[in-house]
């Protein structure tokens, strides 16, 4: 029989931090906090089983939930001494979501749950506080109307701001006790004239109304956008955490706040965190008021002069760390902490692995790693690969001038510059343009999630570090800078005042996450130098990694960058790419306007000492790292004019009737060209073009071999391969050509010559191709198109409804799909070394630098994975891990 429930408090639970697929993260850690003996708030957990049966059974509760139910919150009542919904033993509750994953922000909580116009006066009494009573009621009005009854929060805030503004105060500590019964009859009273019903006096309508609210959000806009980004399964669900609530509301001895036991953004090993007086946990990550820092030291770093939580509540304070330090020793991994501080004694709410920069994260794995906490194997699997590319963003040039037009907080680092835009749906919109933005608001709220993913960055005038705005920007890697108070936003002028300075949207501004400083217009920017701990990182990971990594490149600034990243070798060089230069194109166009072959041979010596200086330099600049050249790909059509004009202007150039290069490019159209004449077929139709390149690449080699003192073994790549005769010819002209060369030069030369495996007839006839072919590479993009029966280019206007719809997970042109297309590559693999077990495997398609792809290369066995040079450092760090995770 399921259970659905799971009780943790008073010093047990029922679960733990292992039970997180479970319990979901918030669950499983609550629980383990609790074994720990920690002071935590009694409460229960609803299993993310639980929610993967209420939306299988049309947004039904397990039959039996009710009951385990109804049990737990005795037991929670048994613990504190009170009851649920009885006003002389006033229990109230936090309901709050925990999937498997952690989501910050992205579903719903329900806070003072339990609170109606009879315990209301209850909580006033037991508390000794009218004030925070009426406080707490308004507050779960708000909450509860927003989350489970479809009434926007926005329209209590503004009966809020207007009700400040007719009794003259500015912050809602101001108001009084009358104050707050008075907006919570006008809150009621709204719920009425909108949802044309009362608001919920039931305690157990609410608790169910909020638990069925929490499953519902699991499958929200924001959740979903959230799931998409980060490649969360919706088939999880969430769990539902139900916890007897404390109060951090409770007057000048209560606090909440929100820390990190290591500075998120740099690394650094420090308390990091804020915290308000008075105040319940939504008003510190909402943003709402400016919070106050932890630590002293992090007071004096800030130039603030509000008091620290360590100077405010000394003993609270040191309980705290003590925890803290516990923690993250227990967890072996930085710990993200809230807690609550009911007067004067100290409660935690949560802890889980924090969410940090890459930057961060690399320091933290480096230095727990020095400190003894982890070794080096699970240092290197604690860095998320994709995450690297944060370090790959610019900086501002420390030379450039700042024209500082306001000063927040640095959220997250990195610079970024953009047009001014004041809502998520213009960011979204824009960045389909091509164009680039920073997401200006006030605050950010979850439902700014596809805005913030659109922007270069985000500016907001409210909020902290540890914000909404702070922490999702830090998980996208994208710059924010928060809490920019001096500024005034004003959305529905479009406008941005600051320091006497109107921006109007549209207007360039400029944000520095490292510094918290907003500049007027463009900056000039510096690209990052990796070093130190990045270093560090990607030492142990080629130590512990099985497959080399090489490079896509074909220019010499790609090859130095590849090189620059760690790549060991060029992993596929597109020679089609060299010929698209003006003083090229013409030479290549001569060639195949020529009507014999003698005519094309003329036009290809032209190109011959280009192609040749082209490799020369690729050599060098690798300097005996292996590069494999893919011969000429594309179909011919693709180097001609497409339009009168364009074509009128080449004739002009050529020397020839435009009508004839219109009947040339007429004769060369392709209705499908991705299936057409290409790649090998170009080879066997007009081999004296391959014999072109090839002397090239070996006059190349030869050369280069001189000039660096470490000898060249090209590998030539035979592309588009699907019949073993294709290679066979095309070989033997390879073979041939260095023969010649060899003689003529009087110089041995080493090469390899293989073929892509792009064709599933290729894949199917491996072991075949193998009998020719020196080395296979796995050309996945065209492998992926040709196995679906799916053009690439087309592709977007329906893969991703298809993944909407649970039809697909992933777009298989991002990760390789390891059912069909990866079948064939094991296949192909299997095949090839049963023929010729010395072969060297590979894969050269953009699924070289997906993370997940090369999981599976490793798992086939592959010897190497190429992808972009900017790439590189992820592909290295996901070799490794890959390689750890299979020992």
């Amino acid at each position: 029989m399921a259970k659905w429930v799971y009780a943790f408090g008073d010093g047990k639970a029922e679960g733990r931090a292992g039970d997180k697929n479970l319990l979901g993260g918030k669950g499983a850690n609550l629980a383990e906090m609790c074994n720990l003996g920690l002071p935590v708030p009694p409460g229960f957990t609803i299993t993310t089983a639980a929610c993967v049966h209420y939306y299988g059974n049309g947004r039904a509760f397990p039959g039996e939930l009710e009951r385990e139910v109804d049990a737990a919150l005795e037991e929670v009542g048994r613990i504190t001494g009170k009851r649920f919904g009885d006003p002389a033993k006033l229990l109230l509750v936090s309901v709050r979501s925990g999937a498997r994953a952690s989501m910050p922000g992205m579903m719903d909580t329900v806070l003072n749950l339990g609170l109606n116009d009879e315990t209301v006066e209850a909580l006033a009494r037991e508390a000794g506080d009218e004030r925070f009573a009426f406080d707490s009621y308004r507050r779960f009005i708000t909450m509860y109307s927003d989350v489970v009854l479809g009434l926007d929060h926005e329209v209590f805030e503004e009966i809020l701001e207007d009700e400040k503004a007719q009794r003259g105060v500015e912050l809602d500590t101001e108001l009084s006790a009358a104050d707050w019964r008075q907006i919570v009859d006008l809150y009621k009273q709204k719920v009425v004239e909108e949802l044309e019903k009362p608001f919920p006096q039931d305690p157990r309508e609410q608790l169910w109304g909020a638990i069925g609210a929490v499953f519902s959000s699991w499958m929200n806009h924001r959740a979903i956008t959230y799931r998409r980004l980060h490649d969360i399964p919706e088939s999880w669900g969430t769990a539902v955490n139900v916890q007897a609530m404390v109060f951090g509301n409770m007057g000048d001895t209560s606090a909440t706040g929100v820390a990190f036991t290591r500075n998120p953004s740099t690394g650094e090993k420090a308390l990091y965190g804020e915290f308000l007086v008075n105040a319940q946990g939504e008003d510190v990550v909402a943003g709402i008021r400016t919070p106050q820092n932890l630590t002293e030291t992090a007071r004096i770093a800030a130039g603030s002069d509000k008091p620290s939580l360590e100077k405010v509540m000394p003993e609270a304070f040191a309980t705290f760390v003590d925890i803290a330090n516990r923690l993250e020793r227990h967890y072996r991994d930085m710990q993200d902490l809230e807690f609550t501080i009911e007067r004067g004694k100290l409660w935690m709410l949560q802890t889980r692995s924090g969410k940090r920069t890459a930057k961060a994260a690399l320091r933290i794995a480096v230095e727990m790693a020095g400190e003894g906490l982890i070794g080096k194997d699970e240092a290197v699997a604690r860095i998320d690969p994709a995450s690297l590319e944060q370090l790959l963003h610019p900086t501002i040039d420390p030379k450039a001038e700042r024209n500082i037009i306001g000063t927040g907080l640095p959220a997250s680092p990195g610079a970024a510059t953009g047009e001014i835009v004041f809502t998520s749906d213009e960011a979204e919109e824009l960045k389909g343009h091509g164009r680039k933005v920073i997401l200006v608001r006030v605050e950010t709220s979850p439902e700014d999630i596809h805005g913030m993913h659109a922007a270069e960055g985000i500016l907001t005038t409210r909020g902290g570090m540890t914000s909404h705005a702070a922490v999702v920007a830090r998980g996208m890697g994208k710059p924010c800078v928060s809490g920019a108070g001096g500024l005034r936003v004003d959305t529905r002028a479009g406008t941005l005042m600051a320091m006497g300075v109107t921006l109007k949207k549209g207007e360039i501004i400029t944000i520095d996450g490292a510094s918290g400083q907003v500049l007027k217009g463009a900056v000039p920017m510096l690209q990052p130098e990796l070093s130190g701990d990045f270093a560090a990182i990607m030492e142990w990971a080629d130590g512990a990694r099985r497959m080399k990594v090489r490079a896509n490149a074909e220019t010499p600034a790609d090859a130095r960058t590849a090189r620059s990243f760690g790549a060991e070798g060029i992993g596929l060089c597109r020679t089609e790419h060299m010929f698209f230069d003006e003083d090229r194109i013409i030479s290549m166009r001569e060639m195949i306007l020529a009507e014999t072959e003698d005519g094309r041979r003329a036009a290809l010596a032209k190109l011959l000492p280009m192609q040749r200086s082209d490799f020369v330099e690729l050599f060098e600049i690798m300097a005996g790292l292996p590069v494999t050249i893919r011969l000429l790909d594309p179909p011919l059509h693709e180097f001609l004019p497409k339009t009168q004009e364009e074509i009128g202007e080449v004739a002009k150039v050529l020397g020839v009737d435009p009508a004839k290069l219109t009947e040339r490019t007429e004769a060369l159209h392709e209705f499908n060209p991705m299936l057409g004449h290409r790649g090998c077929r170009l080879a066997v139709s007009y081999p004296e073009i391959a014999e072109m390149q090839a002397r090239a690449i070996f006059e190349a080699a030869i050369e280069a071999g001189k000039t660096t003192g470490s000898p060249v073994v090209p590998e030539i790549m035979v592309p588009l391969v699907g019949i073993m005769k294709e290679l066979d010819f095309v070989k033997a002209r390879i073979d041939e050509t260095a023969r010649t060369v060899m003689e003529e030069k009087g110089e041995k030369i080493d090469y390899l010559v293989g073929t892509m495996i792009e064709l599933p007839r290729a894949a199917i006839r491996a072991h075949v191709i193998a009998e020719a072919a020196e080395f296979f590479s796995f050309g996945t993009n065209d492998l992926t198109q040709t196995t679906f029966g799916i053009s690439r280019d087309d592709a977007s206007s329906f893969l991703e409804t298809y993944r909407q719809k649970g039809i697909i997970e992933q777009d298989p042109f991002v990760s390789l799909d390891q059912d069909g297309v990866g079948e064939l590559v094991r296949m192909a693999a299997d095949k090839g070394r049963a023929t010729r077990p010395e072969i060297k495997l590979g894969i050269c398609g953009e699924h070289g630098g997906d993370p997940s792809s090369i999981h599976f290369c490793e798992e086939v066995g592959l010897d190497y994975v190429s992808c972009s040079p900017f790439r590189v450092p992820i592909a290295r760090l996901a070799a490794a891990q890959a390689a750890v995770r299979k020992s």
